[in-house]
């Protein structure tokens, strides 16, 4: 959300959802609200996208060890709307950057243990799948097996392609689904991961295929959404379809071109 006020992302903190705290009470009310006219509609939809907002990111601090006192933040929530403060602007200020420079360092003790375990992980998926029956491991490490045969023509780097997929991570964790959104992907060949652009010129259109991406294939030591850093990818892709690359035109071709 864009806030329509000018508060920083920690500031923001200090605004909690009464939810989280008085259930039985916001429920009752909750029942009792009135959003009829327009006045009414615009200060329910402040309220609530600021809640709706900073609800992951308490979340997320009480995920990294650090407690939150929700009673508090409505306390705060409510002194701040009348003005009242028992802090001054200046204490607020160094509270809620030291705050900051906490979460920060946890996000980062976070990121370093989970790169870690990815590193491991990977590293014994790698090992017992290749052994697999089926498995063939190419020069660059990218591991495949063909679930379901094609007999179409099969794309170049420089074609677009139309494809099913679905990708975990080695545990089984689905962070992405062009099935499950209902709507195949289309995309240059060349524009993906480098696992994604060897793999998929394996494929003839028609195939299934299930590829065990290193990371050094995919996105390395990079921290990439919900995929932690040296993480080894799983995706079944279906080919769907092949555009191809518009090719160059030949001198001859130019120069006839150019001669109209």
């Amino acid at each position: 959300m864009k806030s329509i006020y000018k508060i920083s992302l920690v500031a923001l903190a200090v605004i909690g959802l009464s939810a989280c705290n008085q259930e039985q009470k916001t429920t009752d009310t909750a029942a009792n609200v009135e959003l009829k006219t327009e006045a009414q509609k615009q200060a329910y939809s402040v309220g609530a996208s600021i809640g709706k907002y900073m609800s992951g990111h308490i979340k997320e601090q009480e995920e990294l060890g650090l407690p939150v006192d929700r009673s508090l933040i409505i306390t705060g929530f409510s002194n701040g709307l009348n003005d009242d403060l028992k802090l001054t602007e200046e204490e607020m200020q160094t509270v809620l950057q030291t705050l900051d420079e906490t979460l920060n360092e946890k996000r980062q003790t976070q990121a370093a243990a989970l790169a870690e375990k990815a590193l491991t992980e990977s590293a014994a998926f790698l090992e017992t799948n290749k052994a697999k029956e089926g498995v063939v491991t190419t020069e660059s490490g990218l591991q495949y097996e063909v679930l379901t045969p094609g007999t179409g023509e099969k794309p170049v780097a420089e074609d677009t392609v139309e494809v099913h997929y679905v990708g975990t991570l080695t545990d089984g964790t689905e962070f992405d689904s062009s099935v499950a959104r209902g709507e195949p992907a289309k995309f240059p060949l060349n524009r993906v991961i480098p696992g994604w652009t060897e793999g998929v010129q394996l494929m003839p259109v028609g195939a299934k295929y299930k590829f065990v991406i290193p990371a050094e294939l995919a996105y390395g030591e990079r921290d990439t959404g919900t995929i932690p850093a040296n993480s080894t990818l799983v995706f079944e892709v279906e080919l769907l379809s092949i555009e191809k690359a518009a090719e160059a035109p030949t001198a001859e071709a130019a120069s006839e071109t150019h001669a109209h």
